[in-house]
């Protein structure tokens, strides 16, 4: 059965928008589907499982798994004053992969029926060669705690019910400021279910909520325009959307903008850089942490391969990544190979005392997976990848930290930048931020570039705030060609020399 005749044969239809009918509707308005819902969700059977993951291992792999995706996507946006734009998209499918030693063979079907999954399972095989091995008859289920539980699912809210809030958030961002000429907006909700299965007899389900909320300005004040944008996103049921959010948006975005008739672009140079709590995590994202995913140390391209147990930065550093942040956009309740996600220190007290694993990298440096293997969609292999990651809370306040510089910048709004995982050196692009003149904020400053290397700067952090802020935008990582969903955190810090692009 090919996707579009699984989408007909379901009684779904696609026109602009996902229609249901009312028993998939019924399993959808639960999160707390047990194990025979989820495997009719799939139109599975447990004996299903085990022929598929039979054939995936009949040449003889170390260890197979099966990743069962069926996700709906919604947007619904706002440009000129009005919402003109909606799309649906459901997406559905299974990925079945086979490991021979460090070798992966990978094959997909955009359905489940037994014998395009035999066939899938048959070509994910040719990897491995050897004597066939069986897998267990006894499939056990995990249990894991849930994150982001769903008391009003997207499947429920029309396209009606969102409008008012686009709607709102146009209209108070005019409201604040004669200058402001133009408001984009959009929403954007996902509800994903997955079914994962692997030869060690693991079975595990799930149902992942997503939102994005998105707003953003462009002003003018005579000839100059200025654009500025906020975001806010979430593991989260239709309950996201309030009036404060979009309150919250707006003012944001209208700040980010209207600063930067007042900004002007500094001289550049070696100096201090201060980096302001939560958005700032970027850096931390960047420039450090993918150099900390285990796949870069077993191959030896990261900075940090020969640097476990040792020290990589102040003693009053920590650095951890975490799953388990309730309703945050890089949380999961197991990772996409079914492994339960931990709050995981890469580095405490200044030494570095985990790498990011998956279970290949975890085999390899004989420990347990951390809950990093994740995936973009069932068409991809699971790779190490971050959650939420930030910095632990210093012992000082940012006050302390600006009163300290004589000279510098301080860096509040980052957009983009390139980052050499295996060397760590890299460039930010910083929007706005302000100079440091004598231990004070002064001058307004933008479009500025700061320049340096990851493990370098890591090192150079001589203070850290008590202020930690895990920035909840819509930041999403690439890797390999796939992105995924994370956010990251920081509380202030000083950076006591970094090269700053200017003037």
């Amino acid at each position: 059965m090919k996707r579009r005749d699984f989408l007909r044969a379901s009684g779904l239809a696609f026109a602009g928008a996902v229609l249901l009918p009312e028993v998939m509707h019924a399993q959808i308005r639960s999160q707390k589907q047990d194990l025979p819902m989820m495997l009719a969700h799939f139109n599975v059977s447990e004996n299903d499982l085990r022929k598929v993951m039979t054939v995936a291992l009949e040449k003889g792999g170390d260890y197979a798994d099966l990743y069962f995706q069926h996700t709906f996507y919604n947007s619904l946006s706002l440009q000129d004053g009005a919402v003109n734009s909606a799309y649906s998209n459901i997406d559905y499918g299974v990925g079945i992969r086979v490991v021979s030693g460090d070798q992966q063979g990978y094959a997909f079907v955009e359905n489940t029926t037994l014998d395009e999954m035999t066939r899938a399972a048959r070509v994910a095989s040719l990897i491995a060669t050897g004597s066939a091995k069986v897998p267990p008859v006894k499939i056990g289920e995990g249990t894991f705690k849930n994150y982001y539980p769903i008391l009003k699912s997207w499947e429920d809210q029309s396209i009606q019910g969102k409008i008012p809030y686009l709607q709102k958030l146009n209209e108070k961002l005019f409201a604040l400021d004669s200058r402001v000429v133009k408001v984009n907006a959009a929403i954007n909700d996902e509800t994903s279910y997955l079914l994962y299965y692997n030869s060690n007899g693991e079975l595990s389900h799930d149902v992942r909520p997503m939102v994005i909320m998105y707003g953003s300005c462009v002003m003018q004040q005579g000839d100059r325009i200025e654009n500025g944008f906020s975001s806010r996103a979430a593991r989260k049921d239709a309950s996201f959307l309030t009036d404060n959010l979009v309150e919250e948006i707006a003012r944001e975005a209208f700040n980010k903008t209207a600063i930067m008739f007042d900004s002007v672009k500094p001289k550049g140079g070696e100096m201090p850089v201060v980096m302001s709590a939560g958005s700032s995590g970027i850096l931390l994202h960047e420039a450090i942490g993918h150099a900390f995913e285990a796949d870069f140390n077993r191959k030896k391209t990261s900075i940090f391969s020969d640097k476990l147990g040792k020290p990589v930065c102040d003693k009053n550093i920590s650095i951890v990544d975490d799953g388990t942040i309730e309703h945050d956009r890089g949380s999961i309740n197991f990772d996409d190979e079914g492994v339960g996600v931990q709050r995981t220190y890469i580095v405490k007290a200044g030494e570095l005392t985990s790498y990011l694993h998956d279970r290949i990298s975890a085999k390899y440096y004989g420990v347990n997976p951390t809950g990093n293997g994740r995936r973009e969609t069932f068409r991809n292999i699971p790779i190490p990848r971050m959650r939420s990651t930030y910095m632990e809370n210093g012992n000082c306040t940012e006050e302390d930290i600006i009163a300290s510089v004589k000279k510098g910048i301080f860096v509040d709004n980052f957009t983009n930048g390139q980052v050499q995982i295996g060397a760590g050196d890299f460039t930010f692009y910083v929007k706005n931020g302000y100079l440091i003149e004598n231990g004070k904020l002064t001058q307004p400053i933008k479009d500025i570039n700061i320049i340096g290397n990851g493990p370098k700067a890591l090192a150079n952090i001589t203070m850290v705030a008590n202020n930690l802020k895990i920035d909840q935008g819509a930041w999403t990582c690439g890797k390999d060609g796939q992105g995924c969903p994370v956010s990251q955190g920081l509380p202030s810090v000083l950076v006591k020399q970094l090269t700053v692009g200017g003037l």
